[in-house]
């Protein structure tokens, strides 16, 4: 699709939500750079929230240069920042984005090539950078973008609450629940006052369709065959999709409708469910005794659970890009070097507990960082294990004709995943059953399907 055409599909969706451009964000100032200035749109996660604590280190390491944040809930950030991309904006020099974006803008000639920065940069060492991570965000062999953090995803679990409840896990490393198992632990560990498993069932392609995709993989299902026939209606997606969402409705949290990541992780944080299945980056807010002192040493981990494909879990990074129309183009690699390099990670650690070290990108974070090691033993290892044995290019028991494990690694998937996310919280929401809505999802996906045949 040309990036004309995407633009004008997008401007339409925005304008229908709401999200359209305007000369400034609330807290923020008015957009656009000068050229003493960088202009940073990030996702307003804790991760970027401890990045923009710690950026006055930058700023006294480089001061002739201004740093100006525009932070956005995810929905926003994906919407407002693919906008200015597609429309050649210049309103940002660094972009927040990840490897769905990434191969796709670069093939479209949105990104500049980061690899000649990187190469150039004395100690940045862009092959310490965990390798599925890095070739998720190239194109060509060249990178596009650098990872901040990276994840797959787990299950997070409260071994006191387990222990309370009888529920014995198999120590086996190489152990891997099924989702059955999950779904019987929940029923008994829910309660008057706490939910048995925390899902997200907020709309958005990277909300409540992160998960639930992979659901959706491990039991068989798909969303297009190789001649690109959608198959949103078929047995295998039916079952995964009543299964998830039975799941949440008869064990899960109240609203689930309405409840994506920050929710789940404030749910499980405050004792309010007993499990949670998400991302791996969780941890850097869960496992810091600052936030949570209570949950300290009661929180166990297992690989994502199962049921026909093994190693089910995802692979996701939130980078950091120069998009091709910024105005301050070296400025921004300063920054990003800063912000994804390994004295970063030592000065989060030392600063703001090694707990909030950002996970997941640097092979080093794990082999040169003795403190993160030491207080990561339930959970690096498995971190790693998991990014480093997701299969974003076979994601599902059949074949198909697109990569990404979570979503599917094409331009319209983020209008496609919106719309079929709407869908799904209706029915998690009880205001439809999983039926019609899969069989409306099936007719916006033999939409995009088709266009796909006619090539």
């Amino acid at each position: 699709m040309k990036a004309q055409t995407i633009a004008r599909r997008l401007a339409g969706g925005l304008a229908a939500a709401g999200l359209v451009f305007t000369s400034g964000c609330s807290g923020a100032g008015s957009l656009g750079s000068s050229d003493n200035e960088v202009t940073i749109a990030l996702v307003s996660n804790s991760q970027m929230t401890d990045a923009q604590q710690l950026s006055s280190e930058f700023e006294k390491k480089n001061p002739g240069t201004k740093l100006k944040f525009i932070t956005l809930s995810e929905n926003q950030a994906r919407a407002k920042i693919t906008m200015s991309a597609a429309m050649g904006g210049s309103e940002f020099d660094v972009v927040m984005i990840s490897n769905f974006e990434t191969p796709q803008w670069a093939k479209d000639g949105w990104l500049v090539n980061l690899s000649d920065y990187a190469e150039n940069t004395p100690g940045y060492d862009q092959d310490d950078f965990i390798s599925s991570l890095r070739e998720s965000l190239s194109y060509e062999g060249d990178m596009y973008a650098v990872p901040f953090y990276g994840e797959s995803s787990f299950l997070m679990y409260r071994k006191d609450l387990f222990e309370q409840a009888g529920i014995k896990v198999d120590q086996n490393p190489d152990y891997q629940p099924t989702w059955p198992e999950v779904a019987q632990w929940a029923e008994t560990l829910k309660t008057d006052d706490r939910a048995g498993i925390c899902l997200r069932g907020k709309p958005g392609w990277g909300e409540v369709l992160a998960p639930l995709d992979t659901v959706i993989n491990t039991f068989g299902g798909r969303w297009f065959d190789e001649q690109w026939n959608a198959q949103l209606d078929s047995p295998e997606v039916k079952k995964a999709v009543n299964f998830y969402v039975d799941t949440v409705k008869n064990f899960g949290e109240l609203g689930a409708a309405s409840t994506g990541f920050q929710e789940c992780a404030n749910l499980f944080g405050q004792g309010q469910t007993a499990m949670w299945y998400d991302a791996t980056s969780a941890v850097s807010v869960l496992e810091d005794p600052k936030e949570y002192p209570d949950l300290v040493g009661k929180i166990g981990y297992l690989p994502a659970p199962i049921l026909v494909k093994p190693n089910s879990g995802w692979l996701y990074t939130w980078a950091l890009g120069i998009p091709k129309a910024a105005k301050n183009p070296d400025g921004a690699w300063e920054f990003i070097s800063w912000m994804t390099s390994k004295d970063y990670m030592k000065l989060v650690g030392e600063r703001l507990g090694w707990a909030r070290v950002p996970p997941g990108s640097r092979t080093s974070t794990y082999t040169d960082l003795p403190e993160y090691e030491a207080i990561s033993k339930s959970y690096g290892p498995l971190t790693l294990k998991s990014i480093e044995s997701a299969t974003p290019n076979q994601p599902t028991v059949q074949p198909v004709p697109y990569t990404g494990i979570q979503f599917v690694g094409i331009p319209e998937f983020q209008d496609l995943g919106t719309r079929v996310s709407q869908q799904i919280s209706a029915a998690i929401a009880g205001q439809k059953s999983v039926d019609d809505a899969l069989a409306q999802a099936q007719e916006y996906a033999e939409v995009v399907g088709r266009t796909y045949q006619e090539k």
